[in-house]
């Protein structure tokens, strides 16, 4: 038994594989099938001189999304997707198909394929966004093993928020207490760091923000990791290092995958080489002004969007004028302090502002990493959660890491599904995960 994708290493032979039939077509005395398997997709002819009689009344017969065995010879074709056919010899269904296969070889609306998302996930388009998803996580592992991290895993439940209370997830734990969903792992991640010098978290993390737009779900997959000692200018090392890391990788990869999407790969060589600008906050403004003023401005981008005023955060406009400003991913930093977390260290040369970085995606992706590097000074922690008005108590563990042995240390959070649909040149991010949770949809 082979697969499909193995079928270019068996031209000449006769092979036999396991597959689905997706859609099926012909007339007379030839039948035209394609299958896929899970490893790929491949067309089957089927010539009536060729197979027994039963053979051909069979695949005649066959059903949209019906399993089958399939048996035959492998030909080279240059014209054919993976450079192969398959002339079938022989086949045998495995089992019926009961009722309508929903989802027809025709256009269909996006809510109806979110329905069916079920069904969906065996269709070419998904079939290469989820391959490509399954290539980057695994560049992950390979990438921070490689330096010298350790996979740290932070709870889903947590007494308090890292940034914004209005973002949460509440949960009442049997009537006593109150919990949240995690917003982030970077907190107990910074306890890993200065137990193990080098930690990552890799899990769902939940945001209760009734957004709809093409950038945002409720649960969505976060890579953090943290080291110390590290400085804000090391962060941004690691950042570029880690990103044009899993370019390369999707590139070397999913060439098949992104040719499934139609994905201009000539757009993903500059993320792939490096260098990112490394641009601050202060002339990020300038950068954006100016395309506003001379009225240059991404397709995207409504023409009264207006500049940032000093002390603004960026909006979803404006990063991607910066995103179409580069040819790769751009690191905005020194952003001011007022408008971060209470946990980014302030600049010394310029207390106003944080040492902090959020990385923008090219082609109007958005921002894809926040990173910045720590507050490791006690007093100055527990001043900002004071001036936050969080609850100290809940924040006791958090400052015993300063308490005993602290260190200048920084770290970063990259949310994977915003990167998968950068990689992949797709539209919403709901299709770079197996089955979004959003604020209007949680079926299937």
């Amino acid at each position: 038994m082979t697969t499909i994708a193995d079928l270019s290493n068996h031209i000449g032979q006769t092979v036999t594989l396991t597959a689905w039939l997706t859609d099926q077509s012909g007339k007379g005395k030839l039948q035209f099938l394609k299958l896929r398997d899970g490893t790929g997709f491949v067309q089957a002819t089927v010539f009536k001189a060729d197979v027994p009689e039963e053979i051909f009344e069979a695949a005649k017969r066959l059903r949209q999304e019906q399993s089958l065995t399939v048996t035959g010879e492998v030909r080279a074709d240059e014209r054919a997707p993976g450079g192969v056919e398959l002339s079938v010899r022989d086949l045998s269904p495995l089992a019926d198909v009961v009722g309508e296969y929903p989802i027809t070889p025709k256009e269909h609306g996006i809510d109806f394929l979110m329905d069916h998302r079920h069904l969906w996930l065996r269709h070419r388009r998904p079939w290469a966004i989820l391959r490509v998803r399954d290539a980057v996580q695994r560049a992950v592992t390979d990438f921070f093993h490689a330096q010298g991290f350790i996979r740290f895993d932070s709870p889903f439940f947590t007494p308090n928020a890292a940034e914004d209370t209005t973002e949460l997830f509440e949960i009442d734990l049997f009537g006593e207490d109150k919990a949240y969903l995690s917003q982030t792992g970077q907190l107990h991640a910074e306890a890993g760091a200065l137990a193990f010098g080098k930690v990552y978290t890799f899990g769902p993390t939940f945001r209760a923000e009734k957004s709809k737009t093409r950038r945002h779900l409720l649960e969505f997959w976060m890579i953090e990791p943290e080291v110390a000692p590290s400085s804000h200018a090391q962060n941004m090392d690691l950042q570029e290092a880690f990103v044009s890391f899993l370019v390369r990788r999707v590139l070397d990869e999913c060439q098949e995958e992104l040719r499934v999407l139609g994905r201009d790969t000539a757009k993903l060589a500059g993320a792939a080489e490096g260098n990112y600008p490394r641009v601050p906050y202060t002339e990020a403004l300038d950068i954006i002004r100016k395309h506003i003023e001379d009225g240059d401005l991404p397709p995207n981008v409504q023409a009264d969007v207006q500049p940032v005023e000093w002390g603004d955060d960026l909006g979803a406009p404006h990063e991607t004028i910066l995103g179409y400003h580069f040819d790769r991913p751009v690191m905005i930093e020194k952003y001011p302090a007022a408008i971060k977390a209470f946990y980014m260290q302030p600049d010394p040369q310029d207390p106003r502002v944080a040492l902090c970085d959020d990385m923008i995606a090219p082609e109007g992706y958005g921002e894809i990493i926040g990173g910045s590097e720590r507050i490791h000074d006690y007093i100055l922690l527990r001043e900002r959660i004071e001036a936050q008005g969080l609850p100290l108590e809940a924040f006791e563990w958090y400052l015993d890491l300063r308490r005993y042995g602290s260190v200048p240390h920084a770290g970063f959070g990259m949310g994977l599904e915003r990167v998968i649909a950068w990689l992949c040149g797709i539209d919403h991010i709901r299709e770079a995960i197996p089955f979004p949770r959003m604020l209007t949809r949680m079926y299937p």
